[in-house]
């Protein structure tokens, strides 16, 4: 098959634009890829961090072909692909994996070590992560197709949640993560830093866990309405004042059980100084406001190099960070990719069987691919919304 395609182009810092690219080939280089599909693609989602590489934070090339969440409909398979069928609609981890490697077979799918020859692990569409074109396109390639795929147990059924199913690509299992890795459980008092899609995510997990409470940071107050809307508690970062004291308001105590990083290395200070950045002021807040003993996940993004951040050290990713006070209690921290493939199974059935609502948690907006460059401009600007990109007018209204 052969056909047009279309798809997300970063151009440089602040610009993207829909261009004509070309139409997937089974192969991988000069390597004919027999392991891998063809798909459709349904829908694929702006991320937060497709944000960092668009702000020019990044060492991001242009020319790019962004997006690494994607849900879509099988229509060509290679010679070796045995399960997977023309006709399936799947949901596509954001983390390429083989399923071969010691990572992979110890479900660490997030550090693959066969697919990307620079580093451990691999996304469609990102900087460093091994060269994948994305798939905020019309159709994308997808390889080691049985591994990777989530397979929708009915078609009809998927299309009339797509909205929700579309988040387990990436923000549904990483926010989840988030909280699992924070030790979050049954009557939690829990601290999320970031009320962007992660952000909400994160909180309409800790809810699924269990959590008595959940507090949401954030510097707009639309996210924190967002956050309210489903029953967080918020605290409105660009008021002064001690952190500790505004959780033993919520609280009763000045400290969390779980604390889950949804900002990552392009951190705010809080109160009168919120429009200077300060990198590591979540993850100092995090050994403050955790209490002895707890655990702190942080599904945030940090990155090795950061062209764009205000001294020499941040540029680096080294951050100043008061260390000794998170040993001195105890806390253990969990950093890294989410290995979506450890959790978009039971999030896709809790879904199905209706015990969440994901999309109206983070405020799912579908648009075409046409208005995708806007839909970057609005989520730069901090709308309140989850930007889903659906290529081919497939989602029902």
């Amino acid at each position: 098959m052969n056909a047009a395609n279309r798809g997300v182009v970063y151009k440089g810092p602040g610009e993207v634009a829909v261009e004509s690219i070309a139409y997937p080939e089974l192969a991988i280089g000069n390597r004919k890829c027999d392991h891998g599909v063809i798909l459709k693609v349904v829908t694929t989602n702006i991320c937060g961090s497709d944000q960092h590489m668009v702000r020019g934070r990044t060492t991001a090339p242009s020319g790019l072909v962004l997006g690494h969440e994607i849900t879509g409909l099988v229509v060509e398979c290679g010679r070796d692909v045995e399960f997977i069928r023309p006709g399936d609609l799947v949901s596509v981890p954001f983390n390429i994996a083989c399923g071969r490697c010691r990572n992979c077979k110890e479900g660490r799918t997030g550090i693959c070590l066969n697919v990307n020859p620079s580093r451990p692990g691999a996304a469609y569409g990102y900087v460093d992560m091994g060269g994948w074109v994305g798939g905020q396109t019309e159709y994308v390639m997808v390889p080691y197709a049985d591994f990777n795929l989530l397979k929708f147990p009915d078609t009809d059924q998927a299309m009339e949640k797509i909205k929700d199913l579309t988040l387990l690509s990436d923000i549904f299992p990483t926010g989840f993560h988030g909280c699992v890795t924070a030790g979050v459980g049954p009557g939690s008092t829990v601290y999320i830093a970031g009320a962007g899609p992660v952000g909400l995510a994160a909180a309409v997990s800790a809810q699924l866990l269990g959590a008595a409470c959940v507090i949401v940071g954030d510097m707009i107050e639309d996210r924190l309405a967002q956050a309210r809307s489903f029953g967080c508690e918020t605290i409105d970062l660009t008021q002064d004042g001690d952190m500790a004291d505004k959780i033993e308001v919520i609280l009763g105590e000045r400290e969390v059980d779980a604390f889950v990083d949804c900002v990552g290395f392009e951190a705010h200070a809080c109160g009168c100084n919120h429009g200077k950045e300060a990198p590591a002021t979540v993850l100092n807040s995090a050994m403050s406001l955790t209490r002895a003993g707890g655990q702190i996940g942080i599904p945030g993004l940090y990155v090795t190099e950061d062209p764009g951040a205000a001294d020499d050290d941040a540029k680096q990713g080294a951050l100043s960070m008061r260390f000794g006070l998170g040993w001195a209690k105890s806390h253990s921290f969990h950093t890294g990719q989410c290995p979506v493939m450890k959790y978009h199974r039971p999030l896709m059935q809790a879904i199905l069987f209706g015990k969440v609502k994901i999309a109206d948690a983070v405020n799912v907006q579908m648009i075409t691919l046409d208005q995708a460059p806007q839909g970057y401009a609005d989520f730069d600007g901090g709308a309140a919304k989850k930007f889903v990109i659906d290529p081919h007018g497939s989602v029902p209204a």
